[in-house]
């Protein structure tokens, strides 16, 4: 490995995104967000109104994906382009989230972009976020943290960030669709959701943002 690398997985909900954000700023590192390759990917597999059961197809596009990353220095925004589109709005809705934790459960695609998403490690480091950036993208990395949180508490979480943007959300339908994609990220037979064996866990249910990233930074300080 090139580069020093910390690995944040978990589900979704437990604030991966952030926390890999923020750690990458601090220590002026590098960041990806795989959950967002995978979501662009999705959206380039509904545009193309591929069939998910045709693997050549699904693969020939994960080989060829024209998709890049625009950081903001006055934002912790990061705005993904796919074939020369901001597509970063759509990336975010649930439809995309669902659509991409279906395909990613595909055995062809994972490892179609696996080396794409391992050339992110370069000097002089990168923050890797996602759910088996520990365990499979990044193995041997340095540092590596799994948080969690109960599904209520992510549930909750997913609800006031609707309310943020203007949407409406019921709260039983969004638990439901938080346990169903849980379960299928972690008993697809490849990558499944898991803590790697040496990764630091971090249940961020009672604990704030700041409280998060403190233990984050301590481990990489350490």
């Amino acid at each position: 490995m090139s580069a020093p690398v910390l690995t944040i997985d978990g589900p979704s909900g437990v604030g991966k995104g952030t926390v890999a954000r923020v750690i990458a700023q601090q220590q002026n590192w590098h960041l990806l967000d795989s959950g967002a390759i995978y979501r662009a990917f999705a959206l380039a597999v509904d545009s193309r109104a591929i069939d998910i059961t045709d693997e050549d197809a699904l693969e020939k596009i994960a080989q060829n994906l024209e998709l890049t990353f625009k950081t903001h220095e006055d934002s912790e925004l990061v705005s993904v382009y796919l074939d020369g589109q901001d597509v970063s709005k759509k990336l975010r809705t649930e439809q995309t989230g669902e659509m991409a934790s279906k395909i990613a459960s595909i055995g062809v695609v994972r490892a179609a972009l696996l080396k794409r998403q391992q050339d992110f490690a370069v000097s002089p480091g990168l923050v890797a976020d996602g759910r088996d950036m520990g365990t499979v993208v990044f193995k041997d990395a340095k540092f590596k943290v799994y948080l969690t949180a109960s599904s209520e508490e992510r549930a909750n979480r997913r609800l006031k960030q609707l309310q943020a943007q203007g949407h409406e959300g019921i709260i039983s339908q969004i638990l439901a669709e938080v346990e169903t994609r849980d379960k299928r990220d972690s008993s697809r037979e490849h990558s499944p959701l898991k803590p790697a064996e040496n990764a630091l866990i971090i249940d961020t249910t009672n604990l704030s943002l700041d409280e998060v990233i403190a233990q984050v930074s301590e481990l990489v300080k350490a």
